[in-house]
């Protein structure tokens, strides 16, 4: 009996090993969070830095003492990426959003998100097949091309929204926000698509497919964002959970912003368009339906998973971009893979470039207001925060070219390593001159909209909290319709067909908000219009009022 009893608590070398890693990776995860906070104020560093440099300082002591065997405690896993650690991410961008600002530039956005990242596929794609066929740098395809220019498509604007503040510059932060997330989305749209089609004899019928396919993707994909966010909104005002468990209602709305992104899965579609639309409408709606104590739970609970899988992903990339594995293939070749590399950090500027300043000057053409034109500074602002590539472009170039985290193939295995080396010196060098180059561009003096800043009360919206990576000042979603804000900004009452042609898009603001109003929020809910039951939000507001 006493051997069986014993045999209980006995654990498999193996198990004792991924129990090591598990709390030397926690740890590590700690580690990040203070130094981070200790290095809050520094002139360099940023958290996403901060987490890359602890990831790589502790791949190479494992490198040591392994004996050049391993550098990483946990295996790259695309599930663990694309399922677990992404989604809290989007969501929570798409739960602490602006909405005005978002979709007041939203058609901008969209340019430079949609249209900008399929100029930039074009470029890279090109130009990748120009010089790398030059290298004889192994057997790739013509899918293995073009999913290059999707993989070095995707931007990881973190750094630059670390330093940016949405309130002091709201339309330059809209812009490389929302064009952040547009854009890792149309990438994985565009990855996806390459690799249902066989590109390599392209012709009418097929890029008709290709194009019919990634726009459904889209579109399809964003409608069922904000299905699930209204079906979300609906279930708990009418259901009201609230009145008898916080706790369930914290936990519906944590399952449903998740749900929404596995659906997208299921058939097929974007989970990161899904889940960001999601989690846009479920901060008009649905957030505003729930307990008072519900509200504070739930946005802390996204922002702080957003926080903690961003601080994963960095410290992982750090790690893994000391495998022996990946490098040992490319040891015999290194002046090929620093002209890979450097080859496609020059295709990633120049393709940022060959969007950016033309859709900015034709987005300039239409706008009126000075104060809504983007002028040069911003222009480079726009351009410098798309360079960095992140954890997206990792997981795209090891979907393409590896399997299980390693590859035999040297085109393969230098595809890989190129990859790893353009995301480190991008998020590093690019990442360690982002706070000088944006107080070199925008100066305190020349802020727009400063003394425009909006601030609601605290239950106003879930953008009242401090949101890790996406900014440390305070955001909302304000009723600024009103009369006293569109002097402030020039804007008058839209009342005409000659108002809708100068100010198109606060126009359509304006006859969203009556709809809004009369149709939209009476069924699902929404500030002013939350249920009247004891110890509701409504009650709590107007116990409240003076």
């Amino acid at each position: 009996m006493a051997v069986e009893v014993s045999s209980l608590f006995t654990v498999s070398a193996s198990d004792y090993k991924s129990i090591v890693s598990m709390n030397l990776f926690v740890a590590l995860l700690l580690a990040c969070i203070v130094i981070g906070h200790l290095l809050e104020e520094n002139r360099w560093v940023n958290e996403s830095i901060t987490s890359l440099l602890i990831g790589l300082t502790t791949g190479f002591v494992i490198l040591l003492i392994s004996g050049g065997k391993s550098s990483h405690l946990l295996v790259f896993s695309e599930d663990l990426f694309f399922i677990y650690l992404l989604p809290p991410i989007i969501f929570n961008a798409g739960f602490q959003v602006k909405k005005k600002q978002f979709f007041r530039n939203f058609i901008t956005i969209t340019m430079f998100g949609a249209l900008g990242t399929l100029i930039s596929f074009c470029v890279i794609s090109l130009g990748a097949i120009g010089f790398f066929k030059k290298l004889d740098i192994g057997s790739l395809d013509v899918n293995d091309y073009l999913a290059i220019g999707a993989i070095f498509a995707a931007t990881d604007s973190v750094c630059t929204l670390q330093v940016l503040n949405q309130d002091e510059t709201p339309l330059l932060y809209s812009l490389v926000f929302g064009e952040g997330v547009v854009n890792d989305a149309t990438s994985v749209v565009l990855f996806n698509a390459i690799q249902s089609f066989d590109l390599t004899r392209l012709d009418a019928r097929i890029f008709l497919q290709f194009s019919g396919s990634f726009m459904y993707l889209f579109f399809a994909s964003t409608l069922l964002g904000v299905v699930a966010g209204l079906i979300s909104a609906y279930v708990i005002k009418k259901l009201y959970f609230g009145r008898h468990s916080t706790d369930r209602e914290v936990a519906l709305v944590l399952l449903m912003a998740y749900l929404s992104y596995m659906l997208a899965e299921l058939f097929y579609l974007s989970g990161i368009l899904t889940v960001f639309f999601c989690g846009i409408v479920m901060s008009h709606y649905t957030w505003h339906n729930v307990t008072e104590s519900s509200r504070v739970t739930t946005k802390h609970a996204f922002a702080t998973l957003s926080f903690l899988a961003e601080t994963f992903i960095f410290l992982y990339v750090g790690m893994d971009a000391l495998d022996i594995e990946k490098w040992r293939f490319v040891s015999s070749s290194p002046g090929t893979l620093i002209a890979v590399s450097t080859i496609l950090m020059f295709l990633v500027m120049v393709g940022r470039a060959a969007f950016v300043f033309p859709i900015s000057f034709l987005t300039n053409l239409a706008k009126k207001s000075p104060n809504e034109k983007i002028n040069f500074r911003m222009q480079v602002t726009i351009w410098w925060a798309g360079l960095m590539r992140g954890a997206v472009s990792m997981a795209l170039a090891y979907n393409q070219f590896a399997r299980a985290g390693h590859t035999q193939l040297i085109g393969n295995a230098i595809m890989i390593t190129s990859t790893i080396s353009v995301v480190l010196f991008s998020t590093v060098v690019f990442g360690l001159l982002t706070k000088h180059l944006i107080r070199f561009l925008l100066p305190q003096s020349s802020v727009h909209f400063s003394s425009v800043s909006t601030v609601s009360s605290y239950l106003g919206s879930p953008k009242s909290i401090t949101v890790p990576f996406l900014g440390n000042q305070q955001g909302s979603e304000t009723d600024l319709g009103s009369q006293e804000f569109a002097r402030q900004v020039g804007i008058g009452r839209p009342n005409s067909l000659r108002m809708l042609l100068n100010s198109p898009s606060h126009t359509v603001h304006y006859y969203w908000r009556k709809f809004d109003d009369s149709f939209m929020r009476p069924v699902f809910g929404g500030r002013g219009f939350v249920p009247f039951v004891p110890g509701s939000p409504g009650e709590q507001s107007a116990n409240n009022l003076p």
